[in-house]
């Protein structure tokens, strides 16, 4: 029987799925010294994977897309680890 004969009857069931460029520490001074235009360093370097999250936990790995005016994000790996 295959995986998705198992589980197909959780097939509609709705999921948060969040998609984490990178995460920041900053005081409330930092962030209230925020303006239009500013910019927040953070740790990852341009054209690193995005984290990809259902319901809090790591499931896959992903890059930016631009498809026409849209922008989306492409499934490049899948974290197997537990």
């Amino acid at each position: 029987m295959k995986t998705i004969d198992e589980i197909g009857h959780f097939s509609d069931i709705s999921l948060d799925v969040l998609v984490e460029l990178d995460r920041k520490v900053m005081t409330v001074r930092d962030i209230l010294a925020l303006d239009k235009g500013s910019v927040i360093k953070m740790n990852r370097s341009a054209g690193e994977n995005l984290d990809i999250l259902v319901g809090g936990s790591l499931i896959a790995f992903g890059e930016i897309v631009i498809i026409e005016s849209s922008m989306g994000v492409r499934i490049t790996d899948f974290n197997l680890e537990e």
